[in-house]
């Protein structure tokens, strides 16, 4: 074999060589890795503060008004807004002695004087300048009712729960419709308990 043909040998062979390398390598090289996948934790969100529920607070409405009674009103509510839910005042009512922009309290008393009457403001329980002491029983609190012989808690509840289901009481003997209360127990309270200023 000639020289010349033994380099086109080699010559050949190289080449075949590379090209066998090169398709190799393009058919076993990796697929190109995808990129990492990256996880970027958000912030838990907070949680968003519940609308609270209106509050609301009961206020007896009495005097020169259209349907006195005990009314929820929502908080923040004023004098006028408690005139306003017991029908109105009526045409005897003197509403520039009272002051219908004071801001309400929860059991508190609104008082609406006729003409020529003295003014009698809002109160907490009973009417404050009134000749007695005796515990108002349409507006008086839980803990106000148990001051009372012989009412605990429960019996002060049980009055609280009555006049909001049945409206206030009209005399102080209206307090025998409740539950629990007997004639043995009102004559221990009747000297001590009210139904208005």
């Amino acid at each position: 074999m000639s020289k010349q043909r033994i380099a086109q040998v080699i010559f050949l062979s190289i080449v075949g060589i590379i090209a066998f390398v090169v398709i190799y390598v393009i058919l076993k090289r990796p697929e190109p890795a995808s990129p990492p996948l990256v996880i970027t934790l958000q912030p838990r969100p907070t949680a968003e503060p519940a609308t609270p529920t209106p509050a609301t607070i009961n206020v007896y409405v009495s005097g020169a008004v259209n349907k006195p009674d005990v009314y929820a009103l929502p908080l923040n509510s004023i004098v006028k807004d408690a005139i306003f839910a017991a029908g109105g005042a009526t045409d005897e009512a003197d509403l520039d002695r009272i002051n219908l922009a004071t801001k309400l309290a929860d059991q508190m008393q609104v008082y609406v004087p006729s003409q020529g009457e003295a003014a009698v403001p809002v109160s907490n329980g009973s009417a404050p300048g009134a000749a007695t002491d005796k515990i108002n029983i349409n507006t008086a609190s839980v803990e106000e009712l148990d001051k009372l012989p012989g009412i605990g808690p429960s019996l002060a509840n049980a009055i609280i729960d009555y006049r909001t289901k049945n409206g206030p009481f009209k005399q102080i003997e209206d307090i025998n419709d409740v539950k629990g209360i007997g004639d043995a127990l009102f004559e221990k309270i009747k000297e001590q308990i009210a139904v208005g200023p």
